[in-house]
C-alpha cells in the first residue's frame, strides 16, 4: 500500500512539473511573439519595408492637365475617414519611368473617395505614389502605373550613383551626409544648408522621399528633430536608390535630388 502511494505521488509530481515547464514555455513564446510583432509594427510606422495586405484599392487616372485619385475598400465602398498626415489627408508623389521627373501634389478631395489635382505632365509613363493613412483599414503605399499620351517605346534608363552629395537649385547650395551605406541599418540622413533661412514645410522642417532605381521600394521619412534638417531610417535591400529632399528656405519649396549606392 505505501509503495503504490508513493509510486502515485512520485508520478502526479512528474506531471504537475512537465505542466509547469510545458507552461513556462508556451508563455515565453507567446510573450516573444508579441514582443517580435509589436517591434515590426513599430519598424513600419517609421517607413521600413514591412508588407502588410492592404485593406485599400487605389486608382490613379490622368485626363485633360487632371491626376484624379480613388480609394475604395475590398467591397468596392469609397474610402473616407483618413488622418492628418503633415497637415495634409493625402501626399501625392509621381515620378517619370527614367526618375528624373518628381512632384509632390496635394489632391483636393471631392468626396466618396475621390481626389483631384491639376498637374499637366509630359508624354510619358509614370508612377503614382499615394501616401495616406485610413483611421480603420491597413494600407501600405505601392505604386500605380499610368501613362500620359503615347509613350515612345521605354529605352534602359540606370540610374548612376552620384560621386558627390553637394546640389545646387536656385542658387541654394545643399550637402547631404550619410551615416552609414548599408542596407538593413539604420542610416541617419543630415542636411547642411542655411538653416537661418529654414521655415516648416508641411509641418516639419523639411521632407524626404526615397525610391529604388526600379520605383517599387518607397519610404516618406520626416525629421527625428522638430527643429533640425536630420533624418533616419533603414533601406531594406542593396542597391541604387535615389533621394529627393525638399526644404522651404524663405518661402519657396526647393526639392535636391540625389543618388546613392546602398551596399549589401
Amino acid at each position: 500500500m505505501k509503495k503504490w502511494l508513493i509510486s502515485a505521488v512520485v508520478y502526479l509530481g512528474l506531471v504537475m512539473g512537465g505542466y509547469a515547464i510545458y507552461s513556462s514555455v508556451i508563455d515565453e513564446s507567446e510573450t516573444a511573439s508579441h514582443t517580435e510583432s509589436h517591434e515590426k509594427k513599430e519598424t513600419h510606422e517609421h517607413g521600413a519595408a514591412v508588407h502588410t495586405e492592404s485593406e485599400v484599392n487605389v486608382t490613379a487616372n490622368y485626363k485633360e492637365k487632371n491626376i484624379e485619385i480613388t480609394l475604395q475598400d475590398k467591397t468596392g465602398k469609397p474610402v473616407e475617414e483618413l488622418e492628418v498626415n503633415h497637415e495634409k489627408i493625402l501626399h501625392l508623389i509621381v515620378v517619370d519611368e527614367h526618375l528624373d521627373k518628381y512632384y509632390h501634389l496635394h489632391p483636393t478631395d471631392l468626396g466618396k473617395g475621390v481626389f483631384s489635382v491639376q498637374q499637366e505632365l509630359p508624354t510619358g509613363t509614370y508612377k503614382a505614389f499615394v501616401d495616406i493613412k485610413p483611421k480603420k483599414l491597413s494600407y501600405e503605399v505601392a505604386p500605380i502605373a499610368f501613362t500620359v499620351g503615347e509613350p515612345k517605346e521605354a529605352h534602359a534608363h540606370g540610374l548612376q550613383a552620384d560621386t558627390t552629395l553637394t546640389k545646387e537649385v536656385d542658387g541654394k547650395q545643399l550637402t547631404m551626409k550619410l551615416s552609414a551605406t548599408k542596407a538593413k541599418e539604420p542610416v541617419t540622413l543630415q542636411f547642411d544648408l542655411d538653416e537661418s533661412t529654414l521655415e516648416p514645410y508641411l509641418g516639419a522642417m523639411g521632407h524626404v522621399v526615397i525610391l529604388d532605381d526600379k520605383a517599387q521600394q518607397y519610404l516618406h521619412v520626416h525629421p527625428t528633430d522638430h527643429d533640425k534638417p536630420v533624418f533616419s531610417t533603414t533601406f531594406a535591400q542593396p542597391g541604387i536608390y535615389k533621394i529627393w529632399a525638399e526644404f522651404k528656405q524663405n518661402g519657396v519649396v526647393r526639392v535636391f535630388p540625389f543618388v546613392v549606392d546602398i551596399q549589401p
